[in-house]
């Protein structure tokens, strides 16, 4: 006689660009997995499921994470914005409007990642949080395209469009203050 196969789910809740979502999941279930095939989240990219490529990543709690490394049930209580939880189209978020003016994308599909990396890493850069590319540790980090594309480099384009994200964030980063770009706009804005 065969043992029945036995489901175990954890309760897990999740908001995600401002709505709030409780769901029993497999405790083994990605956040990246959970905001697509759970949640419809379809800005999210599975890019290599390895956490080499970054077109997954999201802010959670404020901080970018590469979601396909995460898992759901750490996730428990976390806020989760992803790139149309920036902004959308009636409402852009700075970086959204930046990566079109700038033409920081081309087939588009790590698009989504790379603005949730730039908030995030333009966050990081603000609070002194240094690379492995900045010169003085214990000195606040300068805003130089060395130190951008340090930050940018977990996030690959397989198009090439390197030198135009490294554009779109740094007039981001020039125009605007840490609360501006690390917050998502209003959520009667965005949905």
């Amino acid at each position: 006689m065969t043992q029945p196969h036995l489901v175990y789910t954890y309760p897990v809740r999740l908001t995600v660009n401002g709505q709030t979502h409780q769901l029993d999941l497999d405790p083994r279930a990605s956040v990246l997995d959970t905001l697509r095939d759970r949640l419809g989240v379809m800005s999210v990219k599975k890019g290599c499921d390895h956490g080499q490529c970054g077109a997954c990543t999201v802010l959670l709690d404020g901080d970018r994470v590469l979601s396909c490394l995460c898992l759901a049930a750490s996730a428990d209580g976390s806020d989760i914005v992803t790139a149309e939880g920036l902004g959308n189209s009636e409402a852009l978020h700075p970086m959204q409007q930046a990566f079109l003016e700038h033409d920081g994308f081309q087939c588009g599909y790590c698009t989504p990642g790379q603005i949730c990396s730039a908030v995030g890493a333009l966050r990081e850069l603000a609070e002194g949080m240094p690379s492995h590319v900045t010169p003085e540790v214990q000195a606040d980090p300068q805003l130089t395209d060395r130190e951008l594309r340090e930050r940018m480099s977990g996030n690959l384009c397989r198009c090439g469009a390197y030198a135009n994200i490294v554009s779109a964030v740094r007039e981001v980063a020039e125009a605007s203050t840490v609360s501006q770009v690390a917050r998502p706009l209003p959520i009667g804005v965005n949905g």
